[in-house]
């Protein structure tokens, strides 16, 4: 590609009042409206005490915060993204960032909750009306999951160090998926800087566990986790909510005592990268190997909290040869060893395989952070706090915009389906009292475009 014209012969100008930068938002305002958001906001979110009219309208500021999340807006100035050509002819309503930010930090933590339930009602009818967890009948798996997003601003409400020895506040989200869906966020929390990974972990997955049941989830729950999440307390609810649990243990003494016993023929090859598969013996050649043992975990603490289940143990080969002299080759094999408490039905491969999935969480961290929460914005931490909440809202309506565009879409990270679908810039033309919006010709994923408009009730013109 180069240059059509000579830089003396090409001019720009900011002068056309009819085009939109992002007009793939329209069906995706139509669809939030068509799930009852603003209604629900408007009937659970209230700000009544509010200053300075800070509350009023509570629909209308967060579909503006929502819709500016939609098209990459990542702080409170970026929402100005929605202020531009026929913007205002295309949507009523939108709010400016000075008003957005006094919105935000109008909020206590009692007004985040409110958003919280308003928002899992929303996620609800989503999955209801998009099937945003198609396979829901057959196994759901519940991963939980923290993460210390790092602050710069010395004004900001509980931002300290932690674990990471970095400045920052501390979220935990719990993400829903299938073996047919994309994962969805169905629970969040923000708390301070320095708290634990598992702080108040029970609290967030009881109430995932209750959100897919609400979305429709008749079959098998399995919450995941890594070793932080590893406690009576998680087992506990779990069990009293009737769902299994796979949770990464990790190497303490006890445990490392209980690995030794394994026998030597109890250790079976798996898939692993880099395996091959002998097919004279039929099985895999690995430097990965399973086995499993019964194990009853926390013993120090009350009965009723005691749990036996069984301990899946992968042990994977060190391949660090730089120890070894020249000539000399392996004399003995050294492994790592992760072990996985569960109380799983799946058979022993199928269960360690389940657990590893749990690496999906990080695909939604990076889905976040990619867009909504590249900051948190604000220095007041309930501000942040409802922005994280409006972040998850922002995520799982994209994932719901994707589900109804195509079955690549599905299942595409957010940042794929905004710039293909949202992204798309738009000219509007206003006749006999309807509204075109004229898109780019041979537009590369014009029928994913097509089928969504479609789906949400939008016309088109042919």
């Amino acid at each position: 590609m180069k240059s059509s014209h000579s830089s003396a012969a090409t001019f720009a100008a900011f002068d056309d009042p009819n085009l939109l930068a992002h007009g793939g938002l329209a069906p995706a305002v139509r669809l939030a409206e068509r799930c009852g958001l603003p209604e629900l906001v408007r009937t659970r979110v209230r700000l009544d005490q509010a200053g300075n009219g800070a509350g009023a309208a509570p629909d209308a500021k967060v579909m503006s915060l929502v819709t500016a999340m939609l098209a990459g807006a990542d702080s409170i100035d970026d929402t100005d993204v929605l202020r531009h050509g026929a913007m205002a002819k295309a949507f009523a309503g939108m709010r400016a960032p000075s008003t957005l930010g006094s919105f935000l930090r109008a909020f206590t933590w009692g007004h985040v909750r409110q958003l919280q339930s308003a928002v899992s009602a929303f996620t609800c009818r989503l999955a209801g009306h998009c099937q945003l967890l198609p396979g829901a009948d057959q196994v759901v798996y519940l991963d939980i999951d923290s993460k210390v997003k790092q602050v710069y601003g010395a004004a900001k409400q509980g931002a300290e160090h932690g674990y990471t020895k970095v400045r920052g506040l501390h979220f935990q989200i719990v993400v829903a998926s299938t073996p047919l869906a994309a994962p969805v966020i169905v629970a969040e929390r923000l708390r301070k800087g320095s708290a634990g990974s598992a702080k108040g972990a029970a609290t967030l997955i009881a109430e995932a566990i209750k959100a897919v049941r609400a979305m429709g989830a008749t079959a098998m729950v399995v919450v995941r986790a890594d070793s932080a999440f590893f406690s009576h307390k998680v087992v506990a609810v779990c069990r009293r909510h009737k769902a299994r649990f796979s949770l990464a243990v990790a190497q303490r003494k006890k445990v490392r005592e209980l690995i030794t016993t394994i026998p030597e023929t109890a250790w079976t090859p798996i898939k692993y990268p880099k395996a091959i598969w002998d097919k004279d013996e039929e099985r895999w050649i690995s430097d990965a190997e399973v086995a499993e043992v019964e194990y009853t975990a926390f013993t120090g603490k009350a009965k009723k909290y005691r749990a036996t289940a069984r301990l899946l143990v992968r042990r994977v080969r060190r391949l660090n040869d730089t120890h070894i002299p020249d000539g000399q080759g392996e004399l003995f094999k050294v492994w790592r060893f992760h072990a996985v408490f569960t109380d799983s039905s799946y058979t022993l491969v199928e269960a360690e395989r389940c657990h590893r999935a749990h690496a999906i969480v990080e695909q939604v961290f990076a889905d976040l952070e990619d867009s909504a929460l590249g900051h948190l914005p604000s220095g007041k931490f309930t501000a942040n706090a409802a922005w994280l909440t409006l972040a998850v809202l922002a995520h799982n309506l994209t994932r719901a915009l994707g589900t109804l565009a195509s079955a690549f879409h599905a299942k595409a990270r957010t940042d794929t389906i905004r710039r293909q679908l949202l992204a798309v810039p738009a000219r509007l033309a206003a006749r006999a009292r309807t509204l075109t919006f004229h898109l780019p010709e041979r537009w590369p994923w014009q029928d994913a475009f097509t089928s969504l408009r479609m789906a949400v009730g939008c016309k088109l013109r042919t």
